[in-house]
């Protein structure tokens, strides 16, 4: 057993909310549910599913990780702020976990060796999430870092493969599933444990900006 786990991980940086158990690197628990805004009531009902099917109690859990971003404020803020309850209620350690790199370690998974992709996800009309990455031994590596970029120049980067949510030109595969948030985690998130997270946020890269409703 790794010392991570059972580990719970979260993750509500889209449409889908997906929440997994991963009791080892081989046994896990996965549900999710691609039902828009409603991370908020969907979150909690599918941790208590997972929990009868796995019969594993909060108390059993050993670490949470969450995807903190980027992708929708609401969704994220719903995530983390979660993920804060439990640990603290739990003292256990959190890990954060980047959102587009779990994504990046799921397609990594299933796509040959120096085949270059990249991840486009819209921050607003105008601007999307980017980052470009090649794949190598099942892992990613970073050919263009995680940036804000206006939609128009993805022209670009037409000599790889687009995953994201822009349109449907684009591989429609824009949010990591918890699987790999928690995979990420094992793998990847041991000096990234936080035993105190009063002062982490999201990673909304984009400013959030509260507006006025126009009367």
């Amino acid at each position: 057993m790794n010392e991570l786990t059972p580990l719970l991980a979260i993750e509500t940086s889209d449409r889908i909310c997906s929440v997994c158990i991963l009791l080892n690197e081989n046994d896990y628990y996965l549900i999710e549910t691609n039902k828009p805004y409603s991370h908020s009531e969907s979150l909690f009902e599918q941790i208590q599913i997972l929990k009868e099917q796995s019969s594993i109690k909060l108390k059993d859990l050993r670490s949470i990780a969450v995807s903190l971003g980027p992708g929708s404020f609401t969704g994220l803020r719903i995530g983390l702020s979660a993920a804060k309850g439990i640990v603290q209620g739990l003292q256990i350690p959190l890990i954060p976990v980047p959102t587009f790199e779990a994504l990046a370690f799921q397609i990594s998974s299933f796509l040959p060796d120096d085949t270059y992709f990249a991840i486009a996800n819209r921050a607003n009309k105008d601007e999307c999430y980017f980052a470009k990455f090649f794949v190598k031994n099942n892992s990613y590596i970073f050919d263009v870092e995680l940036k804000l970029l206006n939609q128009s120049q993805l022209d670009f980067y037409k000599d790889c493969l687009i995953f994201g949510n822009l349109n449907t030109n684009l591989k429609n595969l824009a949010s990591p599933s918890a699987l790999y948030v928690a995979y990420w985690a094992i793998t990847f998130g041991v000096d990234k444990i936080l035993k105190n997270v009063d002062f982490l946020e999201p990673n909304y890269i984009k400013d959030f900006i509260v507006k006025e409703r126009k009367k």
